[in-house]
């Protein structure tokens, strides 16, 4: 009898300091790239939004939930990571509506370029946050490179257990408990860094969005319309990475194909007031926070026009 206590008392200790263990070694994600934190802050939030975003970094420095709430009443969060792809906000989505369901749903297109996973570390920001379901599970299926094996997502502890050398303050500070770090899905940034050069995109060999974009693009249209959720698709107005025209019609052919709003704010930047030597942060790569509030203001004013306000009212 002692024996056998002995031994599950061994491996519950065991079990305990793997645990442990695993929560000190993944990234937290709170001062160094917070934007790694985004996806599991949403299990915090309450789940009645009007408008939920999905994509990538083009809508968490994009629209300002706060904003949108306090000068137009709507309720709205953006489950949004870095370079989030469009089999990943699909995912996101999918889960998402099993917890509620919005009236409106808006994906940025930019990552509609992408035709094929690109970086662990991408995949890790994104799926490390969203909690075990059948969506997580066919999002890690859908993202990982052929390098990466499933079971370092199920115990992230096989992944991360060389990062002793890089551990840092903030992961022994919030190692059980992690503080949210953005509004609603929204990061902050204030800084001011002006665009000095307008890019001019380099030819492509084909301009054609990859098959499988369209395919996740198609099972999105199908979820929302079956849940009766409106889908936006928009373009932020954002410089790069470029965005070029062939594109932008191949986007606008689809979304009339399928009777859906598409909304091209680079087209929109006097309208919108956007200003490139005051209103992004790093150059034309992200909007700062007064580029936000703009973009959120705009938005707003859509949301509640004539033709939308039967979706949200």
């Amino acid at each position: 009898m002692k024996r056998k206590i002995y031994i599950i008392s061994a491996i519950f200790i065991t079990l305990a300091l793997l645990f442990i263990l695993q929560k000190l070694l993944i990234p937290k994600y709170i001062d160094d790239i917070p934007e790694g934190a985004l996806v599991g802050e949403y299990y915090k939030e309450e789940k009645n939004h009007d408008v939920l975003f999905v994509g990538d970094c083009e809508v968490y420095e994009t629209f300002s939930p706060k904003v949108l709430w306090e000068e137009y009443g709507i309720k709205s969060y953006i489950r949004g990571s870095a370079n989030q792809l469009i089999w990943q906000s699909y995912y996101l989505l999918e889960e998402m509506l099993k917890y509620e369901k919005p009236k409106v749903v808006v994906y940025n297109v930019l990552a509609m370029k992408y035709g094929e996973p690109q970086k662990e570390s991408y995949n890790r920001m994104t799926l490390d946050g969203m909690k075990w379901s059948a969506s997580k599970i066919k999002a890690i299926k859908a993202s990982m490179l052929p390098e990466e094996k499933f079971i370092t997502y199920v115990f992230p502890l096989l992944r991360f257990h060389s990062r002793w050398s890089e551990l840092k303050e903030e992961d022994f500070k919030y190692i059980f408990n992690k503080p949210i770090v953005s509004q609603s899905g929204y990061l902050v940034n204030k800084g001011v860094q002006p665009v000095d050069k307008v890019p001019t995109g380099k030819p492509l060999a084909d301009y054609n969005l990859p098959e499988i974009s369209y395919k996740y693009l198609d099972k999105m249209v199908k979820l929302c319309k079956e849940n009766d959720v409106e889908l936006i698709l928009m373009k932020a107005p954002l410089l790069y990475p470029y965005w070029y025209k062939e594109w932008d019609e191949q986007i606008k052919n689809y979304a009339k194909k399928n009777g859906l709003t598409y909304i091209n704010y680079l087209n929109l930047t006097d309208e919108v007031g956007i200003d490139y030597s005051k209103d992004t942060y790093d150059g034309g790569l992200h909007l700062n926070v007064y580029g936000a509030e703009k973009m959120s203001r705009y938005f707003g004013k859509f949301l509640n026009n004539p033709t939308l306000h039967a979706i949200l009212n």
